[in-house]
């Protein structure tokens, strides 16, 4: 149910962003009697992507983005295509991509002669390495809990959570080794 939520909730911020775009094209060139292609400044972009302007240059900075058309006031300009871009940089953060993986992803979309098996295959690493997180996050949760439960919770100074802490990380219990003399 909350994955189609998710859902819902993405279809209906494209479509406002897609009408966002329209306007911002329209209003741009109104005001300025120039053709609107390829027109949009970084706050219309972002305004149409739901991507900050701040993250855009970031993405740009990364290479993930092209670096921007400028106009003669070296005002940043973006068009469709490039809206389209960080839509689809949105969407892979929104389901954990690291910036490495949507590069690569990135690479496959624009690549009209890639194969789907390559989507596939990162898709499925990618859930696989969220599967070991989530298993990573159970583990600190019951941790949490067991801590908490020992805890009083009153007006004791004593707290097993901060002696936890204080203690550092707990050392990975190596296996024992057999001795070679051992039969």
């Amino acid at each position: 149910m909350r994955s189609r939520m998710l859902i819902i909730n993405t279809d209906a911020k494209t479509a406002a962003a897609e009408r966002s775009v329209k306007m911002a094209h329209a209003a741009y060139s109104t005001a300025s009697g120039r053709a609107a292609v390829g027109t949009l400044t970084i706050g219309d972009a972002a305004r149409a992507s739901g991507v900050s302007a701040k993250m855009i240059r970031h993405y740009e900075s990364l290479g993930l983005m092209p670096r921007a058309a400028r106009t003669g006031s070296n005002y940043r300009t973006y068009g469709e295509r490039e809206v389209n871009e960080l839509r689809f940089i949105r969407r892979a953060r929104e389901l954990g991509f690291s910036t490495g993986h949507i590069a690569a992803l990135l690479g496959l979309w624009r690549n009209r002669h890639r194969t789907a098996a390559n989507v596939k295959a990162l898709a499925l690493t990618h859930a696989t390495e969220l599967e070991a997180k989530v298993r990573e996050l159970e583990g600190m949760v019951a941790a949490l809990k067991h801590l908490a439960g020992h805890c009083h919770g009153d007006e004791r100074p004593d707290c097993p959570i901060l002696d936890d802490l204080a203690s550092g990380p707990r050392a990975a219990k190596q296996p024992r080794r057999r001795s070679p003399h051992r039969g």
